[in-house]
């Protein structure tokens, strides 16, 4: 019984050192400088470049739909601006063919209609390949854009040392239920401390799918290597945004994050969808952790704390949660140590997210913790262990259709571009 005691407490200082010393660090880097960064100078007086927003959508809420593509087409950019909507085999395209109609006579937006589901990566590719703007913006189609994003992101990409940049995300139904004002809460700590922090150094690890820029000119060096992306010899068919960023990362392009460029979208508002996606992401952040791994002797000392405590530290805690469990069940002694560390590390992160957002709601995301500790941690020990599972759980598996989306092309209601090339009237 000592055993599990003291195998709790070394456990849960271990992750108390380790966390403190990452997250403390995080809260530091993430605090803005003074003054611009290099990577903020404008290039002179050159003519804004060229921006194609990629919105990929399957099965999506025509009001949802519309409202994206009524952000989108409300940005107030003084450069050009062309959309490509990529209709990934929908099965409800009859319910959205109206938002479709609206949109096509801007001249501005185009439709790919894909006969069969092939997956989110390669409906982006399908439109990567027939754009041509000098950044591409991929956007999803739950998502809505406040006006300047194209504007301060296509800014930031100005520095030509930069491959990639992410807006900040926050939850368009935050006020829905109790877990999407959670849900809100963390994305603004995701941003405003990881993301922010990494950023410090050019090199944040994620670029969220919702809201990230691309160079073109870099994105198409690593096309091939995205498209064709395998684990264990089978696609990898979710986690792209992630792939993509290291990808960038790999081939020695900056990653930024600008905070002013507001992103809003829907988060899960049930415990059920919440934990699908939250295990689509352990196990594509599980799967490129070892891609990640060899980025970092290139990378400054921080970025390889920042991962060795975000992938050790839930594997600490759940070894101290576990033992301090097991010391309960066997002798009816309640593991104080362990607890009071708990409460506390929770309390304090908590507090410090209050301060730094200048809103007491953050002290209330000490429920999440509830959250992490019975249900996210087991979580990711099962991603773990599922890892070549690529099913989506959400919308069911992509078909697998190899490259098709070099062969689809941009229509004009009512016609569709076949797999095969041709075109039919269907609708």
């Amino acid at each position: 019984m000592n055993l599990l005691a003291t195998t709790s407490t070394v456990a849960i200082s271990c992750y108390a050192l380790l966390s403190t010393a990452y997250k403390g660090m995080q809260v530091a880097y993430a605090v803005p400088t003074n003054g611009p960064l290099a990577s903020d100078d404008p290039a002179g007086s050159d003519p804004l470049p060229s921006v194609d927003v990629i919105i990929p959508c399957f099965n999506e809420d025509p009001s949802t739909l519309s409202a994206c593509l009524a952000s989108v087409a409300d940005q107030d950019y003084a450069g050009e601006l062309r959309v490509y909507v990529v209709d990934d085999g929908s099965r409800n395209r009859n319910a959205v063919e109206p938002v479709h109609d609206t949109y096509a006579r801007d001249s501005r937006f185009h439709f790919i209609l894909l006969r069969e589901n092939v997956g989110k990566r390669k409906a982006q590719i399908a439109a990567i390949r027939r754009s041509s703007g000098g950044l591409v913006l991929n956007v999803d189609s739950d998502t809505t854009l406040a006006r300047d994003v194209v504007t301060k992101l296509a800014s930031k990409m100005q520095n030509l040392s930069i491959g990639a940049a992410m807006g900040q995300l926050t939850a368009s139904n935050r006020s829905d239920t109790w877990l999407t004002r959670l849900i809100d809460m963390e994305y603004w700590l995701a941003c405003n401390e990881e993301r922010a922090a990494q950023a410090r150094f050019g090199a944040v690890m994620c670029c969220c799918g919702p809201c990230a820029m691309y160079r073109r000119s870099a994105l198409l060096l690593l096309l091939d290597q995205y498209e064709t992306q395998l684990f264990r010899g089978k696609p990898s068919d979710f986690g792209e945004d992630r792939h993509l960023t290291i990808l960038m990362l790999k081939a020695g392009f900056r990653t930024e994050y600008v905070p002013d460029a507001i992103a809003a979208t829907v988060v899960p508002d049930s415990l059920g969808s919440y934990l699908r996606q939250q295990l689509r992401w352990a196990r594509s952040t599980f799967r490129d952790t070892l891609l990640a791994l060899r980025l970092l002797p290139s990378l400054d000392r921080y970025l390889t704390l920042d991962v060795v405590g975000q992938n050790l530290g839930p594997l600490l805690l759940a070894l101290a949660v576990l033992t301090g469990l097991g010391q309960l069940a066997l002798t009816a002694e309640v593991p104080s140590w362990t607890v009071l560390m708990i409460v506390s590390m929770i309390i304090t992160r908590c507090s410090v997210a209050a301060f730094r957002a200048g809103q007491l709601r953050f002290l209330g995301f000490s429920l999440h913790a509830i959250i992490n500790i019975l249900l996210l941690l087991p979580l990711k020990a099962y991603a773990l262990c599922t890892l070549s599972n690529s099913d989506w759980l959400s919308r069911g598996p992509a078909a697998n259709v190899p490259n098709s989306s070099r062969k689809l092309g941009a229509i004009q209601r009512p016609k569709l571009v076949a797999s095969d090339g041709t075109c039919s009237d269907e609708r």
